[in-house]
């Protein structure tokens, strides 16, 4: 069942980026224009979020595109429309960014709104070749600038690292890049297949589990670094042996709102953002300039794809030992692997969810 309420907002202030990456989803087309979202849209966003009722505070996430090669005025102009609502606590700002746009201007921004920011980047030099920009030329040191200024403005920071075929064998380098980064947190995404980026190679099962091994082990020998795999299978065993199974038996399925700049929504999965099908009408379930958000969602669970989702969570509760933690898997690894949204099982189960429960299972000798 699609939750009546939402975690995060994910906004797309731009469909410009100035890098090329080798694995990202998004349509090269929308990466090599510059379509900013007005005003009016955040404008609007912003007076649904004030008549809803939210026992927290809703994460506004500013994602791309490239956040960052939005004109900076006209950015802080759209993140000037949820002004009062920060003020009372009613929202906080995130920005995924690839950082190499980031000076003191941009940490000044950060700092006046109270942003949170993520970083991508996949570790040390070596590891971030599939990461380019349009002349084909890497970025690392245009990252590494980025993150030099974070950390002079005293700006904490996230990372998020995709884990290709290259990196999988070296889980060691990795971790101890990311020790010495100083993120407070990273998350490892293994690479998907995934929108326009549907040539990923394969990963072997067993290089899967033993990066995950290798994970559990730092960790275990008292590693600090956070990472996000670690804590959210750690937290799900915590949960069930304290008693709190209903936690994850009763959950209920984030809509994870997803606003274009043109103030299209979609739902579910922000890679269906800008996707083309007519089958499920480009995945828009509405848009805010013509109607509020909250009834925009009220609707959702009648879009075609949306139906079809929550059928496929149905069937991989009834058939996966696994399904507790997992949840039913996410709609865009389904959709973009196999076409359908009622698949049981995906690379991405398999990776980040299966294996990871198995190689802690291996570690405890279970």
């Amino acid at each position: 069942m699609i939750a009546p309420g939402f975690r995060s907002l994910i906004l797309q202030p731009t469909t410009l980026c100035n890098l090329n990456c080798t694995y990202c989803y998004l349509p090269v087309g929308d990466r090599r224009s510059r379509t900013e979202m007005t005003t009016e849209v955040a404008h609007a966003l912003a007076a649904g979020l004030t008549v809803m009722k939210t026992d927290r505070a809703v994460d506004v996430v500013w994602h791309g595109g490239e956040p960052l090669t939005t004109r900076r005025a006209h950015f802080r102009d759209l993140v000037e429309a949820f002004e009062p609502l920060r003020l009372r606590g009613r929202v906080r700002h995130s920005v995924q960014t690839n950082a190499t746009l980031i000076d003191d201007a941009w940490c000044d921004l950060f700092t006046d709104y109270g942003f949170r920011v993520g970083v991508s980047i996949d570790g040390p030099a070596t590891a971030n070749l599939s990461r380019v920009d349009w002349a084909d030329t890497p970025v690392f040191a245009r990252i590494m600038r980025g993150i030099d200024r974070l950390r002079s403005h005293r700006i904490e920071f996230s990372a998020i690292c995709v884990v290709t075929a290259h990196t999988i064998t070296r889980p060691d380098a990795l971790l101890d890049f990311f020790e010495g980064l100083g993120a407070k947190s990273v998350g490892f995404n293994i690479e998907e297949l995934e929108g326009a980026n549907s040539t990923r190679q394969d990963i072997a099962p067993h290089l899967v589990r033993r990066f995950w091994k290798t994970m559990f082990d730092r960790v275990d020998n008292g590693m600090t670094l956070r990472i996000r795999e670690a804590e959210r299978l750690l937290g799900y065993l915590a949960d069930i042996r304290q008693g709190r199974a209903n936690t994850w038996d009763q959950a209920l399925i984030d809509p994870i709102p997803t606003v274009g700049t043109n103030g299209d929504v979609v739902a579910l999965s922000p890679e269906l953002l800008g996707v083309k099908d007519e089958d499920h009408r480009d995945f828009i379930v509405g848009n805010v300039l013509h109607d509020d958000l909250a009834s925009i969602l009220t609707r959702a669970p009648n879009a075609s794809y949306v139906r079809q989702h929550l059928e496929g969570v149905r069937q991989c509760r009834r058939s996966c030992e696994f399904f507790a933690f997992c949840q039913g898997g996410q709609a865009s690894n389904k959709y973009f692997e196999t076409g359908s949204f009622t698949t049981t099982e995906t690379a991405y189960c398999r990776n980040a969810k299966q294996e990871l429960v198995r190689a802690l299972g291996e570690k405890m000798g279970v």
